[in-house]
């Protein structure tokens, strides 16, 4: 299994509670969130991970090098702002494998790696994958039909329902459909249209989820993930 992380954003959210770090190496429960995140994929069997990186760079380069924990780690840092799909195109170009996990570098998503895979396996079409949660109002949801998802709605709306979480089982070519420009949201200005266009499949995880990126939910990231990061 080869991956990538996106873990390139600002972070303005989360600046004045971590200001010194870059996002990703927000420390929680004593050691930097990234670390926690790059743990959890070597454990499921990763052996290769392209870090897609920006902001503050130099500080993941430094602590991690060229390995952790049993997987070979490599790196595509931005010059200027990519947004995601943008960094997701430039990190496709370093990946070996025909088929790519994606994850974004300030979610923990107990993911379950081995079921994906096999279903990548069974159909080879892109896999977007959703959680069910009791209120979408921040994340936006997701609607489905069938095995595929159909569309995905503005955030605001509450109640239970599912969401993106931010992972992905894409094909490495998947970057010929991108959009032209060098800088684009990969949710906003790539997948909002082409799930109407061809098969995006889904897969409802149940893992433990949890998104860093506000002051509060990087709070209670304290408390949940103590005993993961331990």
């Amino acid at each position: 299994m080869e991956a990538v992380v996106l873990a390139g954003g600002l972070g303005t959210r989360l600046r004045h509670a971590v200001p010194d770090l870059p996002k990703p190496m927000a420390p929680v429960c004593g050691r930097p969130f990234l670390e926690i995140l790059l743990a959890s994929l070597a454990r499921k069997g990763c052996r290769r991970v392209v870090l897609s990186l920006g902001h503050m760079a130099e500080t993941v380069v430094r602590h991690f090098g060229s390995a952790f924990a049993g997987m070979e780690l490599q790196y595509e840092i931005e010059v200027t702002p990519l947004g995601t799909g943008g960094a997701l195109r430039s990190a496709l170009a370093q990946c070996q494998s025909d088929h790519v996990l994606i994850l974004n570098g300030d979610t923990y998503l107990d993911l379950e790696a081995d079921e994906i895979m096999m279903q990548w396996q069974q159909t080879q079409l892109p896999i977007i994958v959703l959680r069910e949660v009791p209120d979408t109002a921040r994340y936006g949801r997701v609607d489905t039909a069938g095995n595929c998802v159909v569309k995905f709605v503005e955030k605001g709306i509450p109640g239970p329902g599912l969401i993106n979480a931010g992972a992905y089982v894409f094909p490495k070519d998947i970057a010929k459909h991108f959009p032209d420009t060098e800088a684009f949201s990969l949710e906003t200005n790539f997948l909002a249209q082409a799930i109407g266009k061809s098969p995006f499949h889904f897969f409802i995880s149940r893992g433990h989820f949890i998104d860093i990126g506000i002051p509060e939910d990087y709070a209670r990231a304290q408390i949940e993930l103590a005993e993961i990061a331990a």
